[in-house]
């Protein structure tokens, strides 16, 4: 998996960090996660789900039988959980440069231009 993940495929496995989940229920999560701003479609979503799978980062967790349909559950492996892990450290470090640089801005006396504006 290349990092930086997209942000759609890291909310999906921090989605399934709280555990094992069905599709419709990572769409909830994800749009939850995001604040209502990602909205994953299903197509996009098993997609999605098909490439992490080929790529280890989750597997499936079972199945069970609702209303007539089929459910599938998805989980994150340890390599996911490596994945997310190292992806949530990257971003971290790149919040903790961009709030020390805008602290450094927010100290910084105001200069006036000479002949400013009244």
């Amino acid at each position: 998996m290349d990092l930086p993940l997209k942000e759609p495929t890291f909310l999906i496995l921090t989605a399934l960090a709280a555990g094992p989940l069905h599709g419709y229920a990572i769409i909830g999560e994800v749009a939850a996660l995001s604040g209502g701003r990602l909205d994953l479609r299903p197509g996009t979503l098993y997609g999605a789900l098909d490439r992490l799978t080929d790529d280890g980062l989750i597997e499936p967790g079972g199945e069970e039988i609702v209303a007539g349909r089929r459910r599938r559950y998805y989980r994150l492996t340890d390599a996911g959980d490596t994945t997310l892990r190292t992806e949530t450290a990257r971003l971290r470090a790149n919040v903790a440069a961009a709030t020390a640089r805008l602290r450094a801005r927010d100290a910084r006396p105001t200069r006036r231009l000479a002949g400013g504006f009244a």
